[in-house]
């Protein structure tokens, strides 16, 4: 039986500059959905590329000296190689300025004429030329482009217009009956309301530069930079040089495109493919921006993220780890070091880290580097096994969504439970009883079969990562040729197989210190005096037990504004809290937090729930924040 097919796109990117964190959240994101399917066993295609022609780059050319081929013949060097330190999959690279996708432009260009959907005309209105957009006068802000927020030009030049308005109705009944074909639903409602608005006939042609694609029966036009850029998306799937490829993977399964261009995605392109009668794509979903620090990137602002830079520093994996944990596709999401930081040590030096350095280290002492038969079993492996085999079901149905965010956390909960079963049953303990030898091999090899089933599940997300644990695993199989029926039933892994010494896969980054001379630099300020509560002696504080606990699940308590149920492991115990930051935390944000509880707090019954503990915030005015100690175990007690 012949694999079920799967074709997904990033945007083409512009070459007028250098790549930021964005552009390698988008691709990451779609890497990472390629990667998946392949595990379900999918035959991809993934296409991604440069969009390289237009008034911008040409522009840029001339103020840098150079014509504008040179002059984008080195930075689509730098998005290859960037692609190639992310390990991006990609199955193909287009540029626009191939001449495979020339002779698909101007072919349909040519067909959309000849049947009368293309015409000539004089244009004047308003362009944008950094973002490559015809505007409307009612359609500006403030005088200025509404995407972008710079100034716009007058246009005035002979150009040919594509019968846009024409399909507006056909589009939107499209729209409306396919509700999937637009996510997330607040680009699908932007798109439906734009189309509402009305649809104007499009300028498809320029004379006033040469930097482009010439119109076939008008040499002195080129074709308008949108209309020749979404074309892409058939010109690599073989519209013109390889039908058979192309009956197999068009209409593509998923555009994924940046929100600020859905416009062109859900409306401009699928008119031209309706003018031409082919399908139209199943899925345009929209992600959100990256922010910065709380802050738009800019370069005005200085906040641009090189992600060259960052993969040199924390490597590839860490990155995209951070980039789809942090941020649920569709929504914007916020970059800082800091946070990144905190990830890389508590996630995956803390807890991935240290579950396989801990898991290889006992089987090399414990059973000479072999993983050993399962022997007696009893209800904590019992448990283990079920949460394993639960989120491996879980993960395919996340993953079909896309919701990659939510995914990472199934299988950090996986990750967490599993340490914790190594404090449960307590290897080192087993290995010194005779009459345990049988409980030591159980553990032994479970711990095993578990890392061997978070590779693979990792391995979408953090190939270079995945691969890592699978080779000191000893696994004797390509990591690449595993499918997820592979692990869908705990137990797979054959036991003999001898590991490999374990070695550090995620270094704890050291937080550099704050410059001293800064703190000198400042001047002296008499502190205000603060109001306190009445003094207690070191004996009645040390009747506090504070330790640090590990949020192990969130969710809000019904009925409840202000209430959030928490279960949290204190190090082998596992607890529930109700807490009073519902306003201040959505429930997904605080799991796999490591937090400062009371633990000695006498239960209470709050909305029928048992709370035995508290959590502790600092708070002004409206604000509130966790006290958070992402370094430390669960367990640690505050001294």
């Amino acid at each position: 039986m012949s694999k079920k097919p799967f074709y997904l796109t990033t945007p083409i990117f512009y070459p007028s500059d250098k790549l930021h964190i964005g552009h390698a959240y988008c691709t990451s994101v779609a890497d990472t959905i390629a990667r998946y399917k392949r595990l379900m066993d999918y035959d991809v295609l993934f296409l991604t590329g440069s969009d390289e022609h237009g008034q911008k780059i040409e522009r840029k050319a001339q103020e840098n000296g150079v014509t504008p081929i040179a002059y984008v013949d080195k930075i689509v060097a730098s998005f290859q190689q960037l692609w190639k330190k992310l390990n991006i999959s990609n199955d193909d690279f287009i540029r626009t300025t191939q001449e495979r996708h020339r002779k698909v432009v101007q072919n349909i260009f040519q067909k959309i004429y000849d049947q009368g959907d293309i015409y000539k005309s004089a244009y004047k209105g308003w362009y944008c030329t950094p973002c490559e957009t015809f505007w409307l006068e009612r359609q500006l802000v403030d005088g200025k482009c509404p995407d972008c927020g710079r100034p716009v030009e007058v246009l005035e030049e002979e150009s040919y217009f594509f019968r846009m308005s024409k399909y507006q109705d056909r589009l939107l009944k499209f729209i409306e009956e396919n509700p999937e074909f637009i996510q997330p639903v607040t680009r699908r409602n932007e798109m439906i309301n734009f189309i509402k608005g009305g649809l104007e006939d499009l300028c498809v042609s320029r004379t006033t530069f040469d930097w482009g694609i010439p119109v076939p029966f008008d040499s002195k036009h080129i074709v308008y930079v949108w209309f020749d850029a979404l074309v892409n998306y058939i010109t690599a799937a073989g519209y013109l040089d390889d039908r058979e490829k192309y009956k197999k993977f068009w209409p593509a399964d998923l555009h994924l495109v940046g929100k600020e261009i859905v416009r062109f995605h859900s409306i401009i392109w699928p008119v031209i493919l309706m003018a031409l009668g082919e399908p139209l794509p199943k899925q345009v979903f929209g992600h959100g921006w990256l922010i910065v620090e709380g802050d738009k990137m800019s370069k005005s602002k200085g906040n641009v993220i090189d992600p060259v830079a960052l993969i040199d520093e924390f490597g590839p994996d860490a990155i995209r780890y951070f980039l789809l944990r942090e941020i649920n596709l569709g929504l914007d999401g916020n970059f800082s070091r800091q946070a990144l930081i905190n990830r890389i040590n508590a996630d995956l030096a803390n807890d991935l880290g240290n579950l396989l350095h801990r898991t290889l280290s006992m089987v090399g002492r414990f059973r000479d580097g072999v993983i050993p038969a399962p022997g007696e079993k009893a209800a904590v492996d019992e448990e283990l096994e079920e949460l394993c085999n639960k989120t491996v079901k879980n993960y395919q149905a996340t993953m079909d969504k896309y919701d990659i965010t939510t995914t990472l956390k199934d299988v950090w909960v996986l990750i967490s439970r599993t340490n914790k079963y190594i404090d449960e049953t307590s290897p080192w303990a087993l290995v010194k009883q005779v009459d345990q030898a049988s409980r030591l091999d159980t553990v032994l090899y479970n711990l095993a079969e578990t890392l061997r089933t978070i590779a693979v599940l990792l391995s979408p997300v953090m190939p270079t990562t995945a691969e890592k644990i699978w080779q000191q695993l000893g696994m004797p199989d390509d990591l690449w040729t595993v499918r997820i029926c592979d692990i869908t039933t705990f137990g797979g892994l054959k036991a003999g197989i001898k590991v490999n010494k374990p070695q550090q896969i995620f270094p704890r980054i050291e937080e550099r210190e704050e410059s001293e001379s800064a703190e000198s630099s400042t001047s002296v300020q008499e502190t205000p005096k603060i109001e306190t509560l009445p003094e207690v002696s070191i004996d009645e504080f040390a009747k506090l037990d504070l330790r640090v606990a590990k949020v192990l699940a969130a969710e809000k308590v019904a009925k409840a504004d202000k209430l959030l149920k928490l279960e949290v492991d204190l190090g082998g115990e596992v607890r529930t809290i109700v807490s009073g930051i519902a306003k201040h935390y959505k429930p997904e944000e605080l799991v796999g937090q490591s937090v400062l509880m009371i633990v000695n707090l006498k239960p209470a019954k709050i909305r029928g729930i048992e709370s035995r503990g508290m959590v502790l915030a600092a708070s002004i005015d409206d604000k509130l924040a966790v006290v958070t100690v992402p370094d430390m175990p669960a367990g640690s007690k505050v001294k």
